[in-house]
């Protein structure tokens, strides 16, 4: 896959300032500025889930009927004394090596970005394979852009409830296709679920994103930023790349900031 050796970060740069969009900034806390005859020192905290930060999350994240990935009843496995025992970040400690795919959906449409609150469907992502020359197959990580960080750029932030991404029609297709892991600019569900989708329950609230991780055991990359991407795949007129990542070894995490990299 690779050809030049370019890399292409997909992380959004660290949010330490609050927002209607980041209500849980990064803490970036100078310790020590070196002026003493030490050494500069730093601590950083985050509490990464939620809409605002780079992430992966891990199969313990999210839990269907009170289970998760495999059917391990979340009461006995993840708590708040013991964290996550299992379906944990550490299973990914040796990290992500394969192909990575972008599908951009605003180029297929000839837009800077999505509308907040529009479903994208196996049709859309059918037509960009057509139109990029790549099709999704076992073992891809595949990322849907939407360009959320675009129209922020533009727009300024707006309620986090309302965000483009995949509708609950795709996981069929994604479960034929066999990806490997999921990546989007936000949760990777369209937000609000459109009245289209049958809500049975509040696990039904992301069902992309909620399905994919306790039915398919789909790892997901949360909140990347693929505008930098995006151009550099469109000036190569190539879609697909060598995508490595490696989480925070946290033994009973479940998820880790992370920042995928994507290599020509």
């Amino acid at each position: 896959m690779v050809k030049e050796g370019f890399a292409v970060s997909l992380a959004r740069d660290a949010a330490t300032e609050k927002d209607s969009d980041n209500p849980a900034p990064y803490e970036d806390v100078m310790i020590r500025d070196g002026s003493m005859r030490t050494s500069a020192s730093d601590r950083i905290a985050v509490q990464f889930h939620g809409l605002a930060h780079t992430h992966l999350d891990s199969l313990a994240h999210h839990f269907v009927d009170d289970k998760m990935y495999n059917g391990y009843p979340r009461k006995d496995y993840v708590t708040m004394q013991g964290g996550a025992t299992k379906d944990s970040i550490i299973n990914v400690k040796e990290g992500v090596f394969t192909r990575g795919i972008l599908m951009d959906i605003p180029r297929l449409k000839g837009l800077p970005y999505l509308e907040p609150g529009t479903p994208i469907y196996v049709e859309d992502l059918e037509a960009w394979e057509k139109q990029a020359g790549v099709k999704v197959s076992a073992g891809d990580t595949v990322f849907i852009r939407t360009g959320r960080w675009a129209r922020r750029a533009k727009l300024g932030p707006w309620d986090t409830s309302q965000q483009a991404g995949l509708d609950a029609s795709v996981i069929p297709w994604l479960k034929k296709r066999d990806v490997a892991l999921l990546g989007s600019e936000a949760s990777l569900s369209v937000r609000p679920v459109p009245s289209t989708t049958q809500v049975t329950n509040p696990d039904d609230g992301q069902p992309v994103h909620n399905f994919v991780l306790y039915a398919l055991g789909i790892p997901l990359f949360d909140n990347c930023a693929l505008d930098a991407l995006s151009e550099a795949a469109a000036a190569r007129k190539r879609w697909e790349f060598l995508l490595t990542a490696a989480p925070l070894p946290l033994r009973t995490g479940t998820g880790s900031p992370i920042n995928p990299i994507a290599l020509f």
